[in-house]
């Protein structure tokens, strides 16, 4: 008898065996492949500096990311690069390829991506967030980056615009590859999802009201097998609007920054899409962030705060209103700055020498 459990153990073990050893890239080489439009529908110009191609990666949950990489001129050798995505609801054609473009015309390679779910990224149902997929996207970028021949991989930065630098340090909390971090007018999602605004929906009983409208949309999505949309930025502007949301308008409904694939721009997120944010914080271990972290943010941008919280929460400092260094750490506001005039160069105050010292700093010098 024991003789028989014996064989029958070995049995198990080397089916199991031959399990695991079935070549594991077989799924990622059979993801569907992307259709991107291939003319320039960005909403900035290309620059005479810069080469541009259209790629594709995938992140660990084999959901296939669409991004425009951008190639300085003239430039030869293994390279410094940087991932850049955000805002949260935009698309790469928005602020984030401008900030590539900027970025790649100052010598380095700049990937600017769609984050799962939206633009020509894949990933079903179409405009759902999540705090673990999201935050997957940017290192699913490094990991693309890290094996490109013209890239060296001991010198990858990330930068995240808007929500997508909540992301970002998120995703420098986790992965040691990131040589440096830059959120730009920074929105931590988890932050105003449990919160809301200033605190506004800051209690048990908001959220769980909260909870009881998710559900009941689940139920009725689930019903009618379709996502009810949140739409995007309110269009045409009431009157009445905070001056925030008039700001948001000027950028996603105005030929400056529309584009028909920005949630924003359109018809939004998912009613459901930002569920998983409730209860996951994205910044709870900021503090062990050992890399370089720069905080930029405009003095008058209602969402200031989330900066000055995330600084807090890496260095201990409470500021307000102010620029601050602490270590590697810093924060950067930008006078008479609002939120959406880091998504653009139409006020001219986006600081890219500032941004350009830092890279350089902190991925070119001998100590990195």
């Amino acid at each position: 008898m024991k003789t028989k459990w014996i064989a029958a153990c070995m049995a198990i073990a080397m089916m199991a065996a031959c399990t695991t050893n079935e070549p594991k890239q077989e799924n990622e080489k059979d993801m569907a492949k992307l259709e991107m439009t291939q003319e320039w529908d960005k909403t900035f110009p290309l620059s005479d500096k810069v080469e541009h191609r259209k790629v594709t990666f995938h992140n660990r949950y084999g959901i296939e990311l669409a991004a425009d990489m951008y190639t300085p001129k003239g430039l030869e050798g293994k390279l410094a690069a940087i991932a850049v995505s955000g805002p949260f609801g935009a698309v790469k054609e928005q602020s984030s390829g401008l900030y590539a473009q900027h970025m790649a015309e100052r010598g380095f390679i700049t990937l600017a991506f769609d984050p799962s779910f939206t633009g020509e990224s894949g990933g079903e149902p179409r405009r759902m967030a999540s705090p673990d997929i999201n935050t997957e996207d940017f290192l699913a970028a490094v990991d693309f980056l890290s094996v490109q021949e013209n890239v060296d991989p001991e010198r990858i930065g990330i930068l995240g615009i808007c929500g997508f630098g909540g992301m970002a340090v998120n995703a420098a909390a986790l992965d040691p590859r990131i040589r440096a971090t830059v959120a730009m007018t920074m929105y931590d999602m988890s932050k105003v999802a449990r919160e809301g605004y200033f605190g506004s929906t800051d209690s048990p009983e908001a959220r769980d009201a909260q909870r009881q409208a998710w559900a009941a949309q689940r139920t009725e999505d689930y019903r009618t097998g379709t996502y009810k949309r949140g739409g995007g930025v309110v269009d045409p502007l009431p009157e009445d609007a905070p001056w925030f949301v008039k700001d948001y308008h000027a950028y996603y409904k105005c030929p400056r920054g529309y584009h028909e694939r920005s949630g924003n721009s359109t018809d939004g997120w998912n009613v459901t899409g930002t569920m998983s944010f409730l209860n996951q914080p994205l910044l709870d271990m900021a503090a062990e962030i050992k890399t370089p972290v720069l905080l930029v943010h405009g003095e008058k941008a209602h969402s200031r705060y989330f900066s000055e919280y995330a600084f807090e929460k890496m260095t201990g400092k409470h500021v307000e209103g102010q620029s601050a260094t602490m270590g590697n750490k810093e924060l950067m506001i930008i006078p008479g700055a609002s939120h959406v005039d880091l998504y653009d160069d139409v006020a001219g105050v986006i600081p890219y020498d500032k941004l350009e010292q830092f890279f350089r700093q902190n991925l070119l010098s001998e100590k990195n």
